[in-house]
């Protein structure tokens, strides 16, 4: 697939590439989507015939588009990028031409010729010898189809997407709108987080015929027969009342000549089909597609400027600015043009105030550790509306959000990390937020033991230090020790914010409970080991275990050796603990060479950074970190790794690729590798930062680090303070080839 679009040489959008994290269970899509934007129209294949491998490889099923599906069944207008449970995918519209058929099995196509940008997409099906194009405003659709000569039709199917939701209603406010409403929202299949999105279809040319469709109850084998499942379709002519049902849709049939351009809008809201045309009529008020495609490219132009690198290959930069633009899809804006949105737990509705946004898809198990931190640095106006909306959740709904999604809790992954969301954009200086409420949230978080939905298991924590494994081998809360070192985190974050708020000694409690992860240290394996209720270590024991998911007491989504060093906010104790630094320098060594570390999950990501905390192996972090961005990231389908996570991995790229990390969320030190570019240049936002611009220049070759400078001055240590940072000047760094 190649990239090709209008962007000069010089502009920044051409160096990105939405096809890149398509494959290799990367999950993102390549469709139509502004900077943190509500609606993005993308490529839907994921359903097909049986024979097609997307049927037989469900992994695909969290994504609206795979890279190695040839299968296409229409055109999604909301979705998620980089997940690894299956939601959204939903208000499919699909141009076709012969017969009318609305079986998704009859009319899907193979396609080709794909072109993605920011902003864009299009291709060409080929079965229907259409060319779709698409583009998005923050909350509405645009697209644009050129049919041939002949009988053509626009469908929109409300009963296909990524999850089995049932019910959905629509009908017709004239032969050219349509309004309507689909159910949605059940992350990972978790019931009980459903609801509507709503929204305005326009169609800009008269159709000669127009209806809705409702799929009948199935009979038993009959959708292995195509014809048979042709005929469980009802269509409704001209019909202009509500039809509802678990699968409907619309069609509209026009007589096209060669060539003819049909253009389709959608509006969407989850507030109401009212908002939801309000969103459109302001988005989209007049002007050509082309003007909108543009209006989209010069918004990702803007955002993409506030880092601009020089030197580097153009798959560095690709590599790059792809990464930014995947971290820059969530989360993403929640409320309509008139400042509402669905308030948390699905009652009532909000207001923002004037200037702010409130924000949506919260994978923070994920995005803790580095897509918040960046935000924080790059884009500080964002990131603090993202913890006030936070913090607002904690108001709607009694409790911080763990993985929120369209002002739903999914309960998704382990841990407290909004506590440490929150702390670290504070320490950052991020600070105008309510910290009263947010001190609040998270001293419930860490106190409650009654029904506590971020730290299951509290009352055994607060007790003992630890999350233990029953005597029948079995584990009341996912992943002992891992959950385990999670609250760890959260209280020392937690204690930090505590002392900012001068209260003295719940710093030192908190404190005092995050080092408890000393508990599960084995001397013996000198490894961290889960432990039995009666404090004795679990018998059966690979620290291998679980390398590929597979379910293992003790961890999540993890090996023992993908936690054993995640004790970010204690290292030089953790070193201490492990006999001292040539054991922990010998054993985080083994990591890499024995492929004991993995790059596509998060708990040991910031392995490659860790070498620093031991003076004169600094320059293993180098070359760890060298070797991860190029082995691991490339510019194909499969350039991510694995599960981008919401931008979580996309995020470690970025800063690897600037030679600088946050191994610790809440501490401001970066942890520092060599910059991939010749200079670095970062707009700082100087309402929030005393200076509006930090410089990074790398001179000479290779990937070690010989000399560095900060501000004219030498530099000998490997970590640099945010803080510090943020008042701006330069880091210079001088390469060398061992």
């Amino acid at each position: 697939m190649a990239l090709i679009g209008t962007a000069t040489a010089q502009s920044l959008t051409s160096y990105v590439n939405p096809f890149i994290g398509t494959d290799n269970y990367g999950a993102t899509n390549p469709g139509a989507v502004m900077p943190w934007g509500m609606v993005s129209v993308s490529p839907f294949n994921v359903a097909g015939p049986a024979n097609l491998p997307i049927e037989k490889d469900s992994r695909w099923h969290s994504t609206p588009y795979w890279h190695g599906n040839p299968f296409l069944t229409g055109f999604s207008h909301v979705n998620l990028s980089g997940v690894g449970c299956p939601d959204l995918g939903s208000l499919l519209l699909m141009p076709t031409t012969g017969p009318l058929t609305v079986n998704h099995l009859a009319y899907g196509s193979t396609f080709d010729q794909e072109v993605a940008k920011p902003g864009y997409y299009s291709t060409f099906l080929k079965k229907h010898n259409v060319k779709a194009e698409m583009t998005a405003t923050m909350r509405s659709g645009r697209s644009r189809y050129t049919f041939p000569a002949g009988e053509s039709h626009i469908l929109l199917n409300l009963g296909l997407g990524l999850t089995n939701e049932s019910g959905a209603a629509l009908h017709f406010v004239s032969p050219q709108e349509i309004e309507g409403y689909k159910m949605i929202g059940n992350f990972c299949y978790n019931e009980g987080s459903e609801r509507p999105v709503y929204f305005v279809m326009r169609v800009d040319k008269f159709p000669e015929k127009y209806g809705l469709w409702k799929k009948q109850p199935a009979n038993k084998g009959v959708e292995k027969d195509w014809n048979k499942y042709q005929n469980q379709f009802k269509y409704y002519e001209g019909f202009e009342q509500w039809l509802a049902g678990d699968s409907v849709g619309v069609y509209l049939t026009f007589t096209t000549s060669a060539d003819e351009m049909i253009e389709v809008q959608i509006g969407v809201s989850y507030v109401s089909i009212k908002n939801a045309r309000e969103n459109l009529d302001t988005e989209q008020p007049d002007g050509s597609f082309d003007q909108f495609v543009g209006q989209a490219d010069d918004a990702w132009e803007e955002e993409l400027s506030r880092v601009k690198v020089e030197g580097g290959s153009t798959g560095d930069k690709t590599k790059f600015y792809t990464a930014l633009y995947h971290v820059l899809l969530h989360p993403n804006v929640l409320q309509d043009v008139n400042g509402q949105y669905p308030l948390m737990g699905g009652k009532g509705t909000g207001q923002v105030l004037p200037g702010q946004n409130r924000y949506t898809v919260f994978s923070l198990w994920d995005t803790y550790r580095n897509v918040h931190p960046l935000l924080s640095l790059l884009y500080p106006e964002r990131q603090l509306d993202m913890v006030r909306s936070m913090v607002d959740m904690y108001r709607e709904h009694g409790w911080l959000p763990k993985w929120e999604l369209l002002s739903n809790e999914t309960g998704v992954m382990v841990g407290d990390p909004a506590t440490i969301v929150i702390t670290d954009s504070y320490l950052r200086g991020l600070t105008d937020f309510d910290t009263d409420a947010a001190l609040h949230a998270m001293l419930k978080a860490a106190s409650e033991v009654k029904d506590n939905p971020l730290r299951p298991g509290n009352a055994a924590y607060l007790d003992e230090g630890y999350l233990p494994i029953d005597g029948d081998g079995k584990e009341k809360v996912w992943g002992s020790l891992s959950t385990t070192l999670e609250y760890n985190l959260a209280d020392w974050n937690l204690a930090h914010f505590a002392k900012e708020m001068d209260l003295t000694s719940d710093y030192h409690m908190f404190l005092g409970r995050s080092m408890s992860y000393k508990k599960f240290y084995d001397p013996e394996l000198s490894i961290l080991r889960p432990l039995m209720a009666d404090g004795s270590f679990i018998e059966e024991f690979d620290p291998e275990y679980g390398m590929n998911f597979e379910p293992v007491p003790g961890f999540v989504e993890g090996t023992a050796w993908m936690y054993t060093f995640f004790v970010p906010h204690d290292m030089p104790g953790r070193i201490e603990l492990g006999g001292g630094a040539d054991n922990f320098v010998s054993q985080l060594q083994r990591c890499f060479d024995d492929s004991l570390f993995s790059m596509h999950n998060e708990p040991d990501i910031a392995y490659p950074f860790l070498f620093n905390y031991v003076e004169g192996e600094e320059w293993r972090s180098q070359q760890a970190v060298h070797n991860c961005v190029e082995h691991y990231f490339h510019t194909g389908p499969g350039g991510i790794p694995g599960n981008d996570d919401t931008g979580t991995l996309s995020a470690w790229l970025i800063y690897a690729m600037m030679g600088f990390y946050p191994d610790c969320p809440g501490k401001m030190d970066y942890a520092l590798a060599t910059p991939v570019f010749d200079r670095i240049s970062i707009s700082l936002n100087s309402d929030h930062y005393p200076s509006d611009k930090l410089e990074i220049v790398t001179e000479g070759t290779g990937h070690f680090i010989k000399k560095m400078w900060w501000n004219g001055k030498r530099y000998k240590s490997y970590f640099l303070n945010h803080n510090e940072m943020v008042k701006g000047g330069v880091w210079k760094v001088q390469r060398y080839e061992k």
